[in-house]
C-alpha cells in the first residue's frame, strides 16, 4: 500500500475514527419499542382514569345536595367516560394502516364519541329526568380532567 501514497502503518481516511472491533455493538436488550398506537392507548387510557376520577369526587361534592344530584353528576361524567372508552377502541382500534383509513377511525372515533354523550344526556334528561345543572357539571368536569392527563404525558 506504500504505492498508494499512504505510509506503510497508516489506515485511509474514511477508517479514522473507528474503534475496530472494540467498537459497541448497536443490539439492545431494551424491550422498548416506539410504537405510536401504544403511546396513543396509553395517554387515552391515562385521560379515561383522570375523567373517571374527577367524576366521582364531583359526585361526592354533590352528594350533600341530594342522591338524585350527586347520580346526575355521576351519569353526565361516566357518559364522557364511557364515550372516551369507545372513541379509544374505535380510533386506536384497528391496527396500522393508511393515511385514509387512520383518519376516517379518527374522525369517526369522534363522531362515536360525541354521539354516546348526547345519547346518555338524551337519557339522564327525558326518561330517568335527573337534574339538568349536575348533569351538565358532570360532562364539564369530566371532559376538563383530560388536559392534566396529556399535560403530564411529557
Amino acid at each position: 500500500m506504500a504505492s498508494a501514497g499512504c505510509p506503510e502503518n497508516s489506515r485511509p481516511l474514511y477508517f479514522w475514527g473507528s474503534t475496530g472491533r472494540f467498537r459497541a455493538s448497536l443490539q439492545t436488550d431494551d424491550p422498548r419499542v416506539h410504537d405510536p398506537l401504544s403511546a396513543g392507548r396509553r395517554l387515552a387510557s391515562r385521560a379515561i382514569v383522570w375523567q373517571a376520577g374527577a367524576t366521582a369526587l364531583a359526585s361526592l361534592a354533590f352528594l350533600p345536595l341530594g342522591v338524585r344530584d350527586a347520580l346526575a353528576t355521576a351519569v353526565g361524567g361516566g357518559a364522557v367516560v364511557a364515550a372516551a372508552l369507545v372513541s379509544m377502541l374505535i380510533a386506536l382500534g384497528g391496527g396500522i394502516g393508511t393515511a385514509g383509513i387512520a383518519m376516517a377511525r379518527l374522525l369517526l372515533g369522534m363522531a362515536a364519541k360525541w354521539a354516546t354523550v348526547a345519547i346518555v344526556l338524551l337519557l339522564g334528561l327525558a326518561v330517568w329526568h335527573l337534574p339538568a345543572l349536575p348533569l351538565l357539571i358532570g360532562v364539564l368536569v369530566a371532559t376538563v380532567a383530560a388536559v392534566p392527563a396529556q399535560l403530564l404525558n411529557r
